[in-house]
């Protein structure tokens, strides 16, 4: 007599596909550090009394420059992360570019902490009491961080974007809508750099900021997406097959824990 075991019906409930843990937590920590990026936003306010001609012959607190350079200090070293944090699973889908990535905000990174010097420079005369005959050199330190922004925090940022914004859409880690918005900020913002530096619009402008709104939506909603839904699940196994897996891997709807 021959036992018969009943064989369960295969489920018909569709099958959660998770990212693997490690990568959720790169995913996270790199959309934390993105995040980070905005805390700077308040160094515009905090600038603007050392930026003034006559800042080394007042007297008060130097309290608001110098969080205002620490705010930057702190961007400058996030930005660095971001692509560090990235790389390693960039690279699987463009190593050049995702090195390329890397290099990219270790020179924005340069140039900011060089503009902090700039401006703390400023700080440290008026400390020194070093009076009128100190206001050309102030002065010429403020124009140097005005433009040492526009290369680093203008032009820089257009190229990261660029490249992450390209690997990104490749390896679909994201939707690729997303992506598309740091690959059409990154040539906005160079327009927007070119017209500063030929003098067509100003530095502080109105359309200087709108040539930078794709670039910070496409970061701020990086950031959110990182945190809130991490890597597409699918794609990240395509990377870990190759890039040429990857970049032929069908979108398909998924969940991410």
């Amino acid at each position: 007599m021959v036992d018969h075991v009943a064989v369960p019906a295969p489920s018909s409930r569709p099958v959660l596909r998770v990212a693997d843990p490690s990568h959720r937590k790169v995913a996270r920590v790199a959309g934390i550090l993105y995040l980070l990026t905005f805390v700077s936003i308040p160094s515009l306010a905090l600038y603007r009394p050392v930026k003034d001609a006559d800042y080394v012959l007042r007297s008060g607190p130097d309290t608001a420059a110098i969080v205002g350079g620490l705010l930057e200090v702190t961007i400058a070293l996030a930005g660095i992360a971001t692509a560090v944090t990235l790389f390693p699973i960039l690279k699987k889908q463009n190593e050049s570019f995702a090195l390329g990535l890397v290099a990219a905000r270790i020179l924005e990174s340069g140039t900011i902490f060089v503009g902090v010097a700039f401006l703390l420079s400023i700080v440290t005369l008026r400390q020194d009491g070093a009076g009128t005959g100190a206001l050309a050199t102030s002065h010429a330190l403020a124009s140097l961080y005005d433009r040492i922004f526009l290369l680093g925090q203008s032009f820089m940022p257009a190229v990261c974007d660029l490249l992450l914004g390209f690997l990104l859409y490749r390896s679909r880690l994201v939707p690729r809508p997303l992506a598309m918005i740091g690959i059409a900020g990154g040539p906005v913002l160079v327009v927007g750099y070119l017209a500063v530096m030929f003098g067509g619009i100003e530095q502080h402008g109105a359309i200087a900021g709108a040539s930078a709104v794709l670039v910070a939506v496409f970061e701020f909603s990086l950031g959110v997406w990182l945190i809130a839904r991490g890597f597409d699940p699918d794609a990240v196994r395509a990377l870990e097959a190759g890039p040429e897996v990857a970049d032929d891997t069908a979108r398909t709807p998924s969940a991410v824990t």
